[in-house]
């Protein structure tokens, strides 16, 4: 099912969930190295933004227009289908209905385009020439390399060393778009020389590849630092998957019982979430909102909240989020985009407000579901979409065995195309064992 054979139409603007979380202060931030209680109330966000988008941040409108040259791009993939997977449901054996959001098909293979175009036209508009970022498994520079190319800005993406070193291909199309891939931690940045002083051999984390895209960013001129995900305005460009998957939901007569996406900072997860959301208050519906993260990486389900930094370095204002520590890497793990030691400001509150839930799993069991969807469905999910599959599995087995007719919604975040490697691992046996977590990570933070 997509837009044009059902008559679902890309939405004209971005929905805000700030306009309907009114207890949220979206502008209560602490500077870099203030470890006491703020001395001079919240700091605002980094004057690194364009007005438009620090706007777009802190605003409590509920739509967002959507720029008409973004929108223009947007046309290109979407409205992206939205499936049942009869087959995976009689695989599982379950009364569930199963439904999800195939954001694999843009071009850079995700749900990060969405956002990368966005960004590229709103710096595009104040001047500046190039973007600076970091990257886990490479999809987001990917897309945010296929965006400054078409917004004509030069790109250069520090990508987590683990990552550069499993997926190369990723790197070529990065760099087929004229994007230049730095392995991270690199020499190039005081954060890199830190790191690899400590280190030679670090695999890196998306923080550490944060910390080397923002120094990189500032030490020039006409650069700027575009993140990826945690940031407000991130996770608002992100709410075009959700509202598409109302409107073709409706068109079923349809409305999910469950939302599951995968959670590295939290643009997956808003991206769908958010706008079911806003509808289950509308319709006074019981919607469960669910993040997956992975086990080498449970910043919600064993962080704590507080106050953190979103880089390893430090570098930028702290936030009061769910994070294992701005220092914390994370085990090796072939979902690279949920290796972030934090979750977004907006998305930590609604946990721990208990809006939403919150479930981890280890990446054997990960690459299981996985396969299985491959097999019955016929499309290969990134290890990232894997986790949220690995959810869905057990949601479908716990209506299975009440025998309710649940309606289960999760989004497909990525294709696996490029992650061959990791389920030939996982074919042969060679796929590694989880770590051990209690050595690794602090135990269960506060609810």
């Amino acid at each position: 099912m997509t837009g044009k054979d059902t008559g679902v139409e890309i939405p004209a603007a971005w929905y805000s969930i700030l306009a309907d979380l009114p207890d949220y202060d979206p502008l209560e931030r602490r500077p870099p190295s203030d470890l006491g209680p703020p001395a001079d109330g919240p700091v605002r966000l980094s004057p690194q933004l364009p007005l438009t988008m620090y706007r777009q941040s802190v605003s409590r409108e509920r739509h967002v227009p959507i720029p008409d040259e973004v929108r223009a791009h947007y046309e290109r993939w979407r409205p992206t289908p939205l499936r049942r997977a009869r087959e995976f449901e009689k695989y599982l054996d379950t009364p569930a209905r199963i439904y999800y959001k195939h954001e694999g098909v843009s071009p850079s293979g995700s749900h990060k385009l969405n956002s990368a175009l966005a960004q590229a036209y709103y710096y595009k508009k104040a001047g500046i020439q190039e973007l600076a970022t970091g990257t886990g498994a490479g999809q987001w520079g990917t897309a945010l390399a296929m965006a400054c190319r078409a917004f004509g800005l030069g790109c250069t993406v520090f990508m987590v060393r683990c990552s550069y070193d499993q997926k190369p291909q990723r790197r070529a199309i990065m760099e087929m778009f004229g994007a230049r891939v730095v392995p991270s931690p690199s020499p190039l940045t005081r954060s890199g020389r830190a790191v690899l002083a400590d280190d030679p051999d670090s695999p890196g984390s998306l923080s550490i590849a944060g910390s080397e895209g923002i120094q990189y960013a500032w030490e020039g001129t006409g650069r700027r630092y575009a993140s990826g995900s945690a940031e407000n305005h991130v996770l608002l460009h992100q709410t075009v998957i959700g509202q598409e998957a109302i409107a073709q939901m409706r068109r079923l007569g349809e409305f999910p019982d469950v939302v599951v996406a995968a959670i590295g900072a939290g643009s997956n997860f808003a991206g769908l979430a958010f706008p079911f959301y806003r509808e289950s208050l509308d319709e006074r519906r019981d919607t469960e909102l669910v993040a997956v993260e992975p086990k080498a990486c449970p910043k919600l389900t064993r962080g704590r909240y507080g106050w953190d930094h979103h880089d390893a370095s430090g570098s930028m204002p702290m936030s009061k989020m769910y994070s294992l520590g701005h220092e914390f890497v994370p085990p090796v793990i072939h979902a690279g985009g949920l290796r972030y030691h934090g979750a977004a400001p907006v998305v930590s509150w609604m946990y721990h407000q208990k809006l939403m839930s919150a479930v981890a799993y280890g990446q054997r069991e990960v690459f299981e579901a996985g396969l299985a969807f491959a097999r019955t469905e016929h499309i290969v999910p990134a290890p990232e979409s894997a986790h949220a599959i690995r959810c869905v599995v057990d949601r479908a087995a716990q209506a299975r065995r009440t025998g309710r007719e649940t309606v289960i919604l999760f989004n497909l975040s990525g294709h696996g195309l490029l992650d061959l490697g990791a389920y030939q691992q996982y074919l042969d046996g060679s796929l590694p064992e989880d770590a051990d977590f209690d050595d690794l990570v602090p135990a269960g933070g506060e609810r």
